[in-house]
């Protein structure tokens, strides 16, 4: 990987966390990410299953993570099934785990091969009564593909139908929304790295630059500092092209007097940030920009004073979507009457500003958290309020990355990204 090791303290502790919150007598089993196929003998970059590297930091494809905290052989009780190595193996694809990397790596004493996986499963299952399996419940979640884990979930039930069975899923959505300060500094740097982007294009950006050089030049600086890439599909709209909330062909090129609206960041370590900035592509702002983009930056802020421990996300949506109400008042953009005979299901202001404020940050960059329960300290969010204006052939949007405090306001990750309009101008300019 080209990340630098992270401390084993972090995915030991985590499962200290997971099994504390297991039944007893129970076993939990969390698969590796399929390595995914395009056609003939090409497939996609390997991406692992956010669960099993949060609770063993096991990188690799065709790794099994077996938890089974009351297990009579101590030895037992955690568990790596890990695809064998051999030299061919390494000659081919290159270097992967050995037993004693693992354990550095995870913590975890226990490493099997996985072709031993099937003959240990049957031991520890007549030893167990429950068994948890790792679903994927996120709110957002639309998988049409048969994952690994679905196929191990249908082999497991079928194998062993006496078993009860639980779910793991709400445990780590709880856990998983909560950062440990070893994650808090692996999202710092990559906050850091998307910094080093940002402030590489401000020089680069100007009339008759592409969208998609835009985005090379992002790449060129995320690779070089030790990060995969993106964090997710970057977002490059210049113009009207802001106004497509998830705008990703990035093909065009950025004219002189329009703006530039760039969702796109690092992850580093497989943990993400999330950045959006707007910016004018001839180096300064029109008066009328200026104002919506001061407009975005004061909902911003202010939204970001509210992210404090037991406020519930719902009401923080509606506080936003007051706030952003006087702002597009004194835009003009909105007048009194629409306000007035506006439907309570869909604001006025949202013909403007028509997405959520704020998502859990981590591993995902719509990361685990449950949006029905009050926010807690060290949980990582973004604050990403937008207006977007087709009429007048501009969006803007504007989005740092925080941690909620026990007390105060949150720390803000993005800190030393240039956001005032007065700063990017001058930079730009410089």
């Amino acid at each position: 990987m080209k990340y630098s090791p992270i401390n084993n303290k972090l995915f030991i502790n985590n499962r200290k966390k997971f099994t504390a919150k297991m039944k007893p007598n129970s076993l939990a089993v969390f698969n590796s990410n399929d390595i995914y196929p395009i056609s003939a003998d090409s497939t996609m970059p390997f991406q692992q299953h956010r669960d099993i590297f949060y609770l063993s930091g096991v990188d690799q494809e065709e790794s099994v993570l077996v938890l089974f905290p009351d297990c009579p052989k101590e030895k037992h009780r955690e568990i790596l099934f890990l695809k064998e190595t051999n030299e061919h193996i390494a000659i081919w694809e290159g270097e992967k785990l050995t037993k004693e990397k693992a354990f550095e790596v995870s913590g975890v004493k226990t490493v099997y091969w996985l072709q031993d996986m099937k003959k240990i499963m049957f031991e520890i299952m007549t030893q167990c009564d429950t068994v948890y399996i790792n679903t994927n419940e996120h709110y957002r979640a639309n998988v049409e593909v048969e994952t690994r884990e679905d196929r191990f979930t249908k082999w497991l039930k079928e194998k062993y139908p006496a078993h009860a069975v639980a779910k793991s899923a709400p445990i780590l959505q709880r856990l998983r929304s909560v950062k440990d300060e070893i994650e808090i500094d692996l999202i710092q740097k990559a906050c850091n790295i998307t910094e080093k982007g940002f402030r590489r294009i401000l020089s680069f950006v100007k009339p008759g630059v592409t969208e998609y050089e835009i985005e090379a030049e992002y790449i060129h600086e995320f690779i070089r500092n030790r990060s995969k890439g993106f964090a997710y599909t970057p977002i490059v709209a210049s113009g009207n092209n802001a106004n497509v909330l998830h705008y990703i062909e990035n093909n065009q090129t950025c004219k002189e007097g329009e703006l530039l609206l760039m969702d796109v960041a690092a992850e580093y370590a497989n943990y993400c940030s999330d950045l959006t900035r707007t910016i004018p592509v001839s180096g300064k702002f029109t008066n009328r920009q200026k104002a919506v983009y001061n407009a975005v930056n004061r909902v911003k802020n202010e939204a970001t004073k509210m992210l404090t421990p037991g406020l519930m996300l719902d009401n923080y949506h509606a506080e936003v979507g007051k706030i952003m109400t006087s702002e597009l008042l004194g835009l003009g953009l909105l007048d009194k009457a629409d306000v007035q005979n506006e439907n309570p299901d869909w604001p006025a202001y949202k013909k403007y500003f028509m997405h959520g404020t704020s998502h859990h940050l981590g591993l995902d960059t719509h990361d685990y958290g449950i949006i029905t329960e009050p926010v807690q300290a060290n949980m990582v969010f973004t604050v990403e309020p937008g207006i977007y204006i087709p009429e007048e052939g501009f969006g803007i949007r504007i989005e740092d990355d925080v941690v909620v405090q026990e007390t105060g306001e949150p720390f803000n990750l993005m800190k030393n990204i240039p956001i005032e309009a007065d700063e990017i101008e001058d930079l730009m300019n410089s």
